[in-house]
């Protein structure tokens, strides 16, 4: 959110107009000299500090980051503290009761964290964000302002295999139930799932690890239809490839640990508000959010203090204030430099997965591949109207993180995975690093045989996140890798 970030800029530029008059108090200064041997000199530019109306690569670079007059940093620094000073004791009281956007305590929120919440805000097209610690964080922290016990969740069926752990553990445990719509297309199944207790519709972009993209707009029509906020995770998708708000959601969710920092040391979420769901038409339709419109004593409710944002606020300060998913000001630091090239990566993330894709496609060994961007795949013709096609007009930008099915099973995946040394057999996606990972046996460990057969998560399957590396390099360490899901007992044995 930028409220920090606005309220350090005017502090930093008071401070910096003190000094400057100090300055001009002496008749030997510089500034002085020059006027008169050369006359006045030009003023310069006002900075900008509000980016709208830029072009996604130039916000990406600048937006929520703001000038530091007091030294001339030009790139906002980590502010290593727990709290802030307050001016007087009506600043105290101003704070508290939300009539100032200073900040009050990093549990709350940090100027360096608050320059990554602001760009992020703008390449989303959202009204403000919220960063926490972790992409779990973001999920339960979005989710938790808008649901508590007694009341339920529907999502796709087809989401990360941590979100349904976390769904199926946690929620649980503090009375939250959610229900699964297998068939994203069927109006029927989303009708009976949604009941009077429900509070919210949840998905993502580009689910992993088989790359089935989701169709936004039609579920944003099941989503209002019901009065219910749409909430998205865009982990894999990313704004520099799909923006969840221009199809309909309502808000949205990241591991900003993946493709927004993008090179793997980082731990990070974060929450967009979109600022365009009415929840006091939700309420009056049935659908209570008491921690959204609740009215509190001599303050009013979130929405009649901060219109459309008063999601990411109540985010904020009714749940990461109480609960504490704090992020590290070190760790938004990175953030907002990763964000500085996202789509720079973004564009060759996509077009070595493009490549390999097309690629791995064509080898005996291989049983399927999973990845919408492909023309073979019968996702394509969503995946092309939402991602749009790649430059060359080869395929479809689906980013980066998908499945491949081997021949054997196992004990295929098994040889494939040991015949890698390019990529990192690891848990993660969205780094600079390829890495693969086997879900049966890992993210996906814990399910139900007939969940994970309805899934599509097989014996032979495969995730694989293409990193930055050369394309070259990473089909000839595929290749290895299949060399040896050959070598079991012979391609045509193992089909």
């Amino acid at each position: 959110m930028a409220d920090c970030t606005k309220a350090h800029e005017t502090r930093a530029q008071g401070t910096a107009a003190q000094g400057t008059a100090a300055q001009g108090t002496g008749a030997q200064g510089t500034a002085a000299h020059d006027s008169l041997a050369h006359g006045p000199a030009p003023a310069a530019a006002t900075p900008h500090t509000d980016w709208s109306g830029f072009g996604f690569e130039t916000r990406q670079v600048h937006a929520g980051e703001y000038p530091d007059l007091n030294t001339g940093l030009r790139v906002p620094p980590i502010a290593l503290s727990a709290g802030y000073v307050f001016d007087d004791f009506d600043d105290q009281v101003d704070r508290f009761a939300g009539r100032s956007i200073d900040p009050i305590y990093s549990r709350q929120g940090n100027p360096t964290n608050s320059v990554a919440e602001a760009r992020l805000a703008s390449l989303e097209g959202g009204s403000s964000a919220v960063a926490v610690s972790s992409g779990q964080a973001a999920i339960s922290s979005a989710l938790f302002a808008i649901a508590q016990g007694g009341d339920h969740i529907v999502s796709t069926a087809s989401i990360y295999g941590g979100t349904r752990i976390l769904f199926g553990r946690s929620f649980k445990r503090f009375g939250i139930e959610v229900d699964y719509v297998w068939d994203a297309a069927d109006d029927a199944e989303w009708d009976r799932a949604i009941r009077p207790n429900t509070k919210a519709i949840y998905t993502e972009t580009i689910p992993n690890p088989r790359n089935d993209v989701t169709d936004l707009r039609r579920i944003a029509e099941v989503a209002a239809r019901h009065n219910l906020p749409l909430v998205v995770d865009n982990t894999v998708g990313t704004p520099a490839l799909i923006r969840p708000f221009e199809h309909g959601a309502n808000i949205v969710v990241h591991s900003t640990t993946k493709f927004l920092t993008g090179h793997g040391a980082a731990v990070g979420g974060a929450i967009v508000d979109g600022g365009n769901f009415d929840w006091e038409a939700a309420e009056r339709a049935g659908r209570s959010y008491p921690l959204i419109t609740d009215v509190k004593p001599g303050l009013g409710s979130m929405v009649d203090r901060f219109g459309p944002g008063a999601y990411a606020r109540a985010t904020r300060e009714g749940v990461v204030n109480d609960i504490g998913p704090a992020l590290s000001p070190f760790n938004g630091f990175l953030l907002h430099q990763g964000l500085e090239t996202l789509s720079l990566r973004m564009e060759r993330h996509v077009a070595s997965s493009l490549e390999i894709a097309a690629w791995l496609e064509q080898q005996p060994e291989v049983e399927s591949v999973d990845y919408a961007g492909l023309p073979s795949s019968p996702l394509f013709e969503l995946a092309a109207r939402n991602y749009g096609l790649t430059a060359d007009g080869a395929g479809a930008r689906t980013g980066s993180v998908f499945g491949v099915t081997v021949r054997g099973g196992v004990a295929g995946a098994r040889a494939f995975v040991n015949g890698l040394r390019v990529f990192s057999r690891m848990t993660g996606i969205g780094d600079t690093r390829s890495m693969i990972i086997h879900p049966l046996t890992s993210t996906h460990a814990t399910f139900a045989p007939e969940i994970n057969e309805r899934l599509g998560i097989t014996p032979g399957l495969l995730r694989l996140s293409v990193g930055l590396e050369s394309a070259g390099d990473l089909i000839a360490d595929l290749r290895a890798g299949l060399d040896g899901v050959a070598a079991l007992n012979g391609v045509a044995a193992l089909g």
